[in-house]
């Protein structure tokens, strides 16, 4: 598998932030090739949002959505820089499930 990991630093404008996350959240849930989402922002707004993908081609998928694309084109208001990178995961363990 592969994680998407986004990290940035959010901005002090952050309306209509809520729903387009929310959003997103469900359309990313229905791609094939999508697994699970973990995210957290800590108090002075810097953000880490890790996504868990089958392979590149769903990740590919994703980044190609019209709808994400149109959401991502609004994200300047939202996040003062940001950052994004692709890992491979080389092993997955532990008890429970995280994210989701």
């Amino acid at each position: 598998m592969y994680a998407v990991i986004f990290s940035a630093r959010m901005s002090a404008d952050l309306e209509g932030y809520g729903e387009a996350v929310e959003e997103m959240r469900k359309l990313v849930a229905m791609l094939p090739g999508f697994l699970e989402m973990e995210s957290v922002t800590d108090a002075e707004g810097n953000e880490v949002t890790i996504s868990y993908w089958r392979d590149l081609d769903a990740i590919a998928e994703w980044r190609h959505d019209a709808r994400h694309r149109e959401v991502q084109a609004q994200s300047g208001r939202w996040y003062l820089d940001y950052r994004i990178r692709i890992a491979k995961v080389e092993r997955d363990s532990g008890a429970g499930k995280i994210g989701g």
